[in-house]
């Protein structure tokens, strides 16, 4: 690279769960901790590994699923640590309007939204699972508008994150008279079986020719972000409002709930969790994106800081109040974002 900064793109334009990262150049940790860091957010999340992987950006986030594909593609990438863990993903519907239930065959003839083709081959493989054909519904490409496409009813569901698109449906609902408790999921973990939505796990990964010539500037980056979680874990209210000050959209009320909703799933030792590793895995060669050859690019070597145990196999973080919504300006003014990829 021309710039004697670390770039780091981003899976999609800045969120919520993107906070440890903002927090580590608002508090100046990454100065301290020696490295000069360019946040960027990418036009196309599509292009986020192949960016990446031929080294006109240094450092990123993408979604495991997608860094173990972007691996196999040829593309030099490797993860370096973990953002947000196992948020619950799945087909995302509203049950009043779409004739979806919690029977997967009631997929049938229906028209389901997908971000990138990653997610085709998850719902055609779950159709196979369960008797079905890819013919028994409707493909959709639409991108980052998972949830536009479902309010304009342009799909019947989508794939989605329980901590972002089913937030902002819910809200959406809300404002529609009706219950947050029309928005529905079937979650793609239960449905395969997996044991764990941890193909959505949110990570850091690098360009490995970049990590290779410059493993203290990657510890040093990985530090101040840790360092940018603890401050979050400690102070989560006050975390926030100085996200607000970087990014002054973030005040919105669905934003404020997408935080909420994400907290428990954010990463306290940002590791590689090598379980979820070896399920994802496993499941990526049973979606034939990988085969039997494939080695897993993660390390945890660059995190300095002692590790927590893993958690028990199905643990679930409990919801924590993290007191940003009694500080949200907008009462009930709700703007619904476009919807986010992994």
């Amino acid at each position: 690279m021309s710039t004697d900064k670390i770039t780091c793109l981003l899976n999609w334009h800045a969120t919520p769960y993107h906070l440890p990262l903002f927090l580590a150049e608002k508090l100046n940790y990454f100065t301290e901790e020696g490295v000069k860091v360019a946040i960027l957010e990418p036009n196309n999340p599509s292009d986020v590994t192949e960016i990446i992987g031929s080294g006109k950006v240094d450092l990123g986030c993408k979604a495991m699923i997608h860094t173990i594909a972007g691996k196999a593609r040829g593309f030099p990438i490797k993860s370096i640590g973990t953002l947000l863990d196992e948020p619950f993903t799945g087909v995302v519907y509203l049950a009043s309007k779409s004739g979806i239930t919690t029977d997967f065959q009631s997929l049938r003839g229906k028209r389901i939204g997908y971000v990138g083709e990653f997610g085709k081959i998850q719902i055609d493989e779950l159709t196979r699972y369960y008797g079905m054909t890819p013919e028994d519904y409707t493909a959709v490409r639409v991108g980052m508008n998972v949830t536009g496409a479902i309010i304009r009813g342009e799909i019947d569901a989508g794939i989605g994150l329980e901590n972002v698109q089913m937030v902002e449906l819910e809200e959406w609902s809300v404002q529609q008279g009706r219950s947050r408790d029309d928005v529905r999921m079937l979650r793609i973990d239960e449905l395969a079986d997996l044991g764990c939505c941890c193909f959505c796990s949110i990570l850091f990964i690098g360009n490995e020719d970049f990590i290779a010539q410059n493993p203290q500037k990657v510890a040093a980056f990985m530090k101040a972000v840790k360092r940018g979680a603890d401050y979050m874990f400690a102070q989560p209210a006050a975390a926030y409002e100085l996200f607000v000050e970087m990014k002054p959209h973030m005040t919105s009320e669905v934003n404020r709930k997408i935080y909420q909703r994400s907290f428990r799933y954010m990463s306290r030792d940002l590791k590689n969790v090598q379980r979820d590793w070896d399920k994802v895995t496993k499941y990526s060669k049973r979606l034939e994106i990988v085969d039997d050859s494939f080695v897993q690019n993660m390390t945890n070597e660059f995190l300095t800081w002692p590790m927590e145990p893993e958690s028990a196999p199905g643990f679930i973080h409990p919801t924590v109040d993290t007191g940003v919504l009694a500080k949200c300006p907008c009462s009930s003014h709700v703007a619904v974002p476009v919807a986010i990829e992994a």
